[in-house]
């Protein structure tokens, strides 16, 4: 799907927080940041913050860094950030309501141009500007509008079919907020949001923090 070497998971994900960090700095007055200050910051391993920055082929100048603003510059275009992404949104529930309502996704690159849902009650709103609009007509717009990402946040039991439809329209991407284990053909990305799985390691640490007070 792109040009992009290879990196491990793991790795990806740890980048938008150094960036948030390092646009901390870059506000800041900063012209250049460490490896080590980053790592002291996040609470993280030097070696994996080292690792992380050398994904992004930002070359360090000994003693004074990497230059903050070229660093920014690299982690945005890396992860899909310095050009916007538009996206629909299929399921207008607490989740999508949510979803929709977040005024934050820009600044990562992601832009949902429309919504959709079977109720006939919230069919013709606007939330947050972005207009929900009549399942039955999904394919159509996203065809139209060329969409390559779509985001499920419809019950479990029509996850499958939703997306389904979504990549018989052409949807390459999907960022799926149901406990549903989708099922799309090669080369077809999903990327799933388990709230029950993250709540469990949140409680399970707490409990464990608990236990040794």
């Amino acid at each position: 799907m792109s040009d992009v070497n290879p990196v491990a998971l793991p790795t990806v994900r740890r980048l938008p927080l150094m960036l948030r960090h390092i646009q901390e700095h870059i506000a800041a007055g900063d012209g250049y940041i460490s490896s080590s200050l980053l790592a002291k910051e996040l609470l993280m391993d030097p070696i994996l913050v080292r690792k992380a920055l050398a994904a992004t082929g930002v070359v360090g100048v000994p003693r004074l860094g990497f230059p903050a603003r070229e660093l920014e510059r690299s982690i945005l275009a890396f992860l899909g950030w310095d050009s916007m992404t538009d996206a629909v949104l299929c399921g207008v529930g607490n989740m999508g309501r949510a979803l929709l309502g977040y005024q934050g996704f820009q600044q990562y690159g992601l832009r949902i141009v429309a919504a959709f849902d079977i109720d006939p009650a919230l069919v013709g709103k606007r939330i947050n500007r972005i207009e929900v609009y009549p399942v039955r007509r999904m394919k159509q717009l996203i065809e139209r509008m060329a969409v390559r990402i779509g985001i499920v946040t419809v019950p479990a039991d029509v996850a499958q079919s939703v997306v389904d439809a979504m990549i018989g329209a052409g949807i390459r991407g999907v960022w799926n907020f149901t406990p549903f284990k989708l099922i799309v053909p090669d080369g077809v990305v999903v990327q799933r949001v388990d709230l029950a799985s993250s709540l469990a390691v949140l409680s399970h640490q707490l409990a464990m923090t608990g236990a040794k007070q």
